[in-house]
């Protein structure tokens, strides 16, 4: 019941927040909108700022269908199937809006931008760091600093992807669009850090030679 509760608060948070905006929107009127006492919410979250990082805790949480972390063996797989758990995340409904609220309180509520930064893009931007740093040990990478590497990987992808909906209301790229773009930054990867297994370069040279 009580996660039920706490569930219940997080999604009616969540819609005022993003109809009314952070400074807008009230616990008292976040527990009349989940059906709950403002004892059962104070219980659950103690300020409005915490109910706020479990919201941005929420939206950056990969989707539990998922599946595993892919493995490191394979850099374009792995790249990839990063890169498509990234547009799935960026694109989830409400996401812009998110960054929105973020961008327009920040400058009077600083803690918002500091939530949104360690509790949602950094622990994603670490996975993916760490994913890298697992293909280098693998041998199928090659880098001096992973974070740029990671950086380099998501932002080619954002850039495309979430930046330009911040400002265009129409801006709503096909899947096909998207997916290309994640080829794109996984062919950018592979040609700055990925290491040819020695099958690869037989078979580059087999090809020339047959040139």
């Amino acid at each position: 019941m009580a996660e039920q509760k706490r569930t219940a608060i997080i999604e009616a948070a969540t819609e005022l927040f993003l109809e009314k905006g952070y400074d807008g929107t009230s616990l008292a009127r976040i527990a009349e909108s989940a059906g709950v006492s403002r004892a059962t919410l104070f219980k659950q979250f103690s300020t409005k700022a915490a109910l706020f990082d479990a919201i941005v805790t929420e939206y950056w949480r990969p989707e539990a269908g998922d599946g595993p972390e892919p493995a490191p063996g394979d850099l374009r797989a792995g790249l990839t199937a990063i890169g498509h758990r990234y547009v799935d995340l960026l694109t989830r409904p409400g996401m812009v809006a998110l960054y929105r609220i973020v961008i327009a309180e920040v400058p009077r509520f600083p803690e918002l931008g500091r939530a949104q930064f360690d509790l949602g893009k950094m622990p994603y931007f670490t996975s993916v760091r760490r994913y890298l740093e697992s293909a280098r040990d693998a041998g199928t990478a090659r880098f001096d600093d992973a974070d740029t590497a990671a950086t380099q990987f998501l932002g080619m992808i954002a850039d495309y992807v979430l930046w330009p909906r911040m400002l265009l209301v129409d801006w709503s790229p096909s899947r096909g669009s998207m997916e290309r773009v994640v080829a794109e930054a996984v062919a950018t990867m592979e040609a700055r850090y990925g290491v040819r297994s020695d099958s690869q370069e037989r078979t580059t040279g087999h090809q020339s030679a047959a040139e």
